[in-house]
């Protein structure tokens, strides 16, 4: 894993502008939770390179929650307009790739499971209402 060396390559003013030793607590999992404990939670960040729609749903029902998104929103359009999921999923299979990343899937939606909250991307506006915490 290169996870220590992204720390280094994000860390600078043109990309995060945070310290490369918070960067690599959350990368790589270790690190101290205030209370006097250091974790150690490898997979605690996880990535996925494929542009899922499901998550574009999700970072709008974000923004929406936040205020930075008023009034309706067609999330679906959204999502396919900007995740181009059809167009990855033509390059891998052209590309034949193989592995964890390599097969292309089938449906761009699934749910999640974020914070211990279930994410349903059919119902993008029950999962913005159900937080008690918004600025809508």
């Amino acid at each position: 894993s290169n996870r220590k060396e992204i720390s280094k390559a994000i860390s600078p003013k043109n990309y995060l502008n945070q310290p490369v030793t918070v960067l690599e607590q959350v990368l790589v999992g270790t690190y101290a939770d205030g209370l006097g404990n250091v974790k150690k939670v490898p997979d605690r960040i996880d990535f996925d390179p494929f542009p899922w729609h499901s998550m574009a749903v999700w970072i709008l029902t974000q923004m929406k929650r936040w205020g930075y998104v008023k009034g309706d929103v067609d999330y679906k359009k959204v999502a396919e307009d900007v995740y181009l999921a059809t167009d990855a999923q033509k390059l891998m299979s052209e590309m034949a790739l193989t592995g964890p990343y390599g097969t292309p899937p089938k449906d761009t939606y699934e749910n999640y499971t974020i914070m211990g909250k279930t994410f349903d991307p059919a119902k993008p506006e029950d999962y913005v209402e159900s937080f008690a915490i918004k600025r809508t």
